[in-house]
C-alpha cells in the first residue's frame, strides 16, 4: 500500500511540474491580448479563491468583495505613488494587502453577528460606501478619473514596459510578459495557501460552521473567532487581487469596483463550485475571459454586435453576461457542485471504466481519518 501511495504522490507531483512548465510558456508564444486575458484571469482567480473560502467554505454570503479589491488597488496606487506615500512598490503592495485585511477586520464584528441574506445586505453597503469615497476623496483616489498606478520594481528589476529592456530567448519581454510571471507566482502562492487552509483544521472548522454553528460550538470551535478570521483572510486575498489588477490595468477608476464586480465574483464561485479552490479558478477564468473573447470576435458571432454599434443591438459584454447567467441557472439545476464537481465525477467514471476493462487504476491519495460530518463538508474541497 505504501508503494502505491508513493507512486500516486509521485504522479501528482509530476503532473504539477508539467502544468507549471506549461504555464511558463505563453509569454514566449502568445501576443499581448492573450496575455492580458491570462493576467486578468489570474487576478480574478485570486479574488475568487478568497470569496470561495468565505462563502463556499464558511457559508458567509458577501456582496462586498469589490470593496476589498478597491482597497487593495487604490492602497497600492497611493502607497507607491505621487501624490501619496512614495514608498517602495514592494512595501506598498504588502501594505495594500494588509490594509484590505484590516478593512475586513473592522467589518468582521458585523460578520459575527449576522449571517445569510442579512450579511449579504450588510456587505452590500460596503460597495456603495466605497464607491462614494472613491469619487469624493480626490486627494487620495483621483476622483472620477482615478489615478495612474506606479509599476512594480523588485531589486532594481521593473515590471514596466521598457525599463530595463529585456529579451529572453529572442522574445522581447514587455509589461505583459513580465507581469505574467508575477501573476503566476502570486496565484501559486494563493492556491497552495488556500488548499492548506482547507485541508487543515481551519478548513474543517469553517466547514463545520457552515453546516451547523451549534454543532461546531459543541465540538469546540470558536464560532466568532473563525468567522472573523475567514472574513479577514478573504479580504486579504481580495486585496492581493486588487494589487495585481491595478498593475495590469495601469490605471484604477472607481466605476470598475462596482456592485457588478461583486456579482461577477459570486458567479465565479457558483459556476466553479462552492468551497473549491480549483472550481473558483475555473469559474474565474470563464467569467473573466468570456466577455473579452466575445469583444474580440464579435464580428464573427451571430446575434452579437461589435462594440459601438447601433442602439438596440446586444453588445459582447451584455451577451457574455447572458451566457454566464444561463450557466449559473444550469449549474444550480443540474450540477450544484459546479465545474469542479463535474470534473470529479468524470474522473470517477473514467476510473470505473478502466477498472472494468481490467486496467491498473492508481489508488487515490488517501486523506487522514476524520468524522463523518467533516468528511461530508469537505466534499467540495479539491
Amino acid at each position: 500500500m505504501s508503494d502505491r501511495l508513493h507512486a500516486a504522490l509521485t504522479r501528482r507531483r509530476a503532473w504539477i511540474l508539467v502544468l507549471a512548465l506549461a504555464l511558463c510558456l505563453p509569454p514566449f508564444y502568445l501576443d499581448a491580448f492573450w496575455l492580458r486575458i491570462g493576467l486578468f484571469s489570474m487576478a480574478a482567480a485570486i479574488g475568487a479563491i478568497g470569496l470561495a473560502l468565505l462563502s463556499g467554505t464558511a457559508g458567509q454570503l458577501s456582496l462586498g468583495h469589490a470593496f476589498f479589491l478597491a482597497v487593495g488597488a487604490y492602497g497600492y496606487a497611493y502607497f507607491a505613488g505621487d501624490p501619496g506615500a512614495g514608498l517602495p512598490p514592494v512595501v506598498a503592495a504588502v501594505l495594500a494587502v494588509l490594509l484590505a485585511g484590516a478593512a475586513g477586520g473592522l467589518f468582521s464584528p458585523v460578520a459575527t453577528r449576522v449571517k445569510g441574506i442579512y450579511l449579504g445586505i450588510a456587505t452590500l453597503a460596503l460597495v456603495f460606501l466605497g464607491h462614494h469615497v472613491l469619487l469624493t476623496a480626490d486627494s487620495v483616489t483621483g476622483g472620477f478619473n482615478g489615478r495612474s498606478v506606479p509599476p512594480l520594481t523588485v531589486g532594481g528589476f521593473s515590471f514596466a514596459e521598457t525599463d530595463p529592456e529585456l529579451v529572453v530567448l529572442g522574445v522581447p519581454f514587455g509589461a505583459e510578459e513580465r507581469l505574467w510571471f508575477l501573476g503566476l507566482a502570486l496565484f501559486a502562492l494563493t492556491w497552495f495557501t488556500a488548499r492548506g487552509l482547507l485541508r487543515g483544521r481551519p478548513g474543517r472548522a469553517l466547514a463545520a460552521l457552515r453546516d451547523s454553528e451549534t454543532a461546531a460550538s459543541v465540538m469546540g470551535v470558536d464560532v466568532a473567532r473563525h468567522r472573523s478570521a475567514a472574513f479577514v483572510v478573504s479580504s486579504m486575498y481580495a486585496g492581493l487581487a486588487g494589487v495585481l489588477l491595478a498593475l495590469a490595468f495601469r490605471r484604477v477608476v472607481p466605476d470598475y469596483f462596482s456592485l457588478i464586480l461583486s456579482v461577477d465574483y459570486l458567479a465565479m464561485i457558483v459556476i466553479g463550485g462552492l468551497g473549491s479552490v480549483a472550481g473558483a479558478t475555473a469559474g474565474a477564468v470563464f467569467v473573466t475571459a468570456l466577455p473579452l473573447l466575445m469583444t474580440r470576435y464579435a464580428d464573427q458571432l451571430p446575434l452579437v454586435a461589435a462594440p459601438g454599434s447601433a442602439e438596440g443591438a446586444v453588445g459582447p459584454t451584455e451577451a457574455a453576461r447572458y451566457l454566464y447567467g444561463a450557466a449559473i441557472v444550469l449549474v444550480l439545476l443540474y450540477a450544484p457542485d459546479g465545474l469542479h464537481g463535474l470534473a470529479r465525477r468524470a474522473r470517477e467514471r473514467l476510473r470505473r471504466r478502466r477498472a472494468g476493462r481490467g486496467e491498473a487504476v492508481p489508488d487515490p491519495v488517501p486523506s487522514p481519518p476524520q468524522s463523518a460530518e467533516a468528511a461530508r463538508a469537505k466534499e467540495h474541497t479539491p
